[in-house]
């Protein structure tokens, strides 16, 4: 369908719509960039003061790169598992596969700060060893990104052509052969969208880490949420603006990866 075969009213529905997405993140960035001293909008000119001020902050840069650790950690776990689920779920012929399918998106459905504080009282109830452990703030994080993997991997695998791998196997692969040769190269973009979603999630998560973040290890959100409630500094936007850049890069990546493979993998 070309441009001009899209009505009027659709095309400025969606325009409006991508102003309003890219809007806070046009606030943040020009708030980043303010020459204040407080964090105000519109900016009362522009420096790179508070972007100086977050690389060399003793406390923001610790959080920033304890983020992008546990992000990356949680995205490798939840990519595995909810491709796992996946496949599960959309070739078991049980009756339970539904309710499965509900209770693994639970995660979404509930409020943040209930799955936050449900974790909290199971960790101190209990005799785990996971309260304010590395251990149990990272399974809350795999706990709300692996269903965004599951949901993706799954939209792709429910069209996908089980006779494909039938002829693999027919021809004398395994069944782990077949999925890894025939299955997996075909769903790879999805499952790299449901990584992107996991990483996003996990790197911005602020109920979870609330409630569950570790002595001494502080996430970039509760840094954030700490500078901006007693000092209000732009300190807390120059590292928005460093997540925001994060997070683009990491789709670019991502995408450019897919779209190699697409052309040399097979």
């Amino acid at each position: 369908m070309s441009e001009s075969s899209v009505p009027l009213p659709f095309r400025v529905i969606a325009a409006l719509g991508l102003v309003v997405l890219l809007l806070p993140v046009v606030i943040v960035v020009l708030s980043g960039l303010n020459a204040g001293e407080y964090l105000t909008f519109p900016p009362q000119g522009l420096s790179l003061r508070w972007v100086r001020a977050f690389l060399t902050s003793p406390t923001f840069m610790p959080a920033y790169g304890f983020s992008f650790t546990l992000a990356f950690g949680a995205t490798l776990i939840s990519t595995v598992l909810g491709t796992m689920a996946s496949v599960f779920l959309t070739r078991s012929t049980s009756r339970w596969t539904g309710t499965l399918r509900g209770i693994f998106m639970l995660p979404i459905v509930l409020p943040g700060l209930v799955l936050g504080l449900a974790l909290y009282v199971f960790y101190a109830t209990t005799d785990l060893g996971l309260s304010r452990s590395l251990t149990g703030l990272l399974i809350g994080h795999v706990l709300v990104t692996c269903p965004f993997v599951i949901a993706t991997v799954s939209a792709a695998l429910v069209g996908f052509d089980l006779s494909l791998e039938e002829a693999a196997r027919s021809l004398g692969a395994t069944a782990l052969g077949a999925f890894l040769r025939i299955t997996l190269p075909i769903i790879a973009p999805a499952i790299s969208a449901g990584s992107i979603f996991a990483f996003i999630i996990s790197f911005g998560q602020f109920d979870v880490n609330l409630f569950l973040s570790i002595p001494n290890l502080q996430p970039l959100p509760l840094a954030m949420y700490a500078s901006l409630r007693y000092a209000f500094e732009p300190t807390a936007a120059a590292a928005g603006i460093f997540a925001i850049a994060l997070v683009a890069l990491s789709t670019i990546a991502t995408s450019r990866l897919v779209s190699f493979k697409r052309m040399f993998g097979a």
